[in-house]
């Protein structure tokens, strides 16, 4: 019985994998871009390669290399980190359904591996997850993000001084290049971008506050005024609805 148990675990833990090369094989250009920008903001590859290890979230990871380069304080920089990856909870409480019968413990230590394209890959997955598979897919995942990392500042540790300088502006470009796409496709993006746009830069010109606590407090209002907004329209489209 213990023996099938094994080889169940084996087998679905080699699906996870075969599920997971198309998110290594993805992670490769932004892990590898992630590292080398992190090299250009000053981190060694020690706490870059760390960085990876601990966090393992993308956006997060950029936004904290330009937090960074503000001069942030660490308080800041992890509650804007919680705000951004506050999703979180739903994709875990939707994988939570689909894994019924795995053990509490499986379940926390592969949450910790939950990003956004593994919660896609094991969400749009038939039938139910195991921890085998899971485990299997975010292995793949994990290990790519974190190696590609470490290649990418051994990358830009080998660049000229003046081109590490100079790709600061290519933070900014991962920036619009993460935004626009959910711009196209969501009205409510949009709204939100320009609001906390707005916020940030009067925060920041007028001296408020410092640009760490001007980033955090953009996010959380413009966050809450758009959820308002759409509370306020969900509740009007249906009063009018029963008229």
């Amino acid at each position: 019985m213990a023996d099938l148990v094994l080889e169940n675990h084996s087998s679905q833990f080699r699906k996870g994998l075969q599920a997971g090369v198309s998110i290594g094989i993805g992670y490769f250009p932004i892990a590898l871009t992630f590292g080398l920008l992190a090299k250009t903001s000053g981190l060694s590859i020690t706490e870059t390669v760390l960085m990876s290890m601990i966090v393992f979230a993308g956006a997060s990871q950029y936004i904290s290399l330009s937090l960074i380069a503000y001069g942030t304080g660490v308080f800041e920089i992890i509650l804007t980190t919680f705000i951004v990856n506050i999703r979180h909870f739903l994709m875990g409480a939707t994988l939570n359904e689909k894994s019924d019968h795995d053990q509490l413990i499986h379940k926390i230590i592969y949450s910790f591996g939950i990003t956004d394209e593994t919660f896609s890959v094991a969400a749009t997955k038939e039938g139910q997850v195991t921890s085998g598979y899971m485990f299997g897919l975010i292995s793949i995942a994990y290990s790519s993000w974190v190696v590609f990392s470490g290649i990418g500042h051994l990358i830009g540790a080998s660049l000229p001084q003046t081109l590490q300088e100079s790709m600061g502006v290519a933070l900014y470009a991962m920036f619009i290049g993460l935004l626009v796409p959910s711009m196209k496709t969501s009205v409510k993006v949009v709204f939100l971008a320009v609001l906390g746009a707005v916020f940030n830069t009067i925060l920041t010109i007028n001296d408020i506050m410092a640009q760490g606590w001007a980033i955090v407090t953009a996010t959380l209002l413009s966050s809450i005024i758009i959820e308002i907004v759409e509370v306020f329209k969900t509740r009007y489209r249906g009063v009018g609805h029963e008229e």
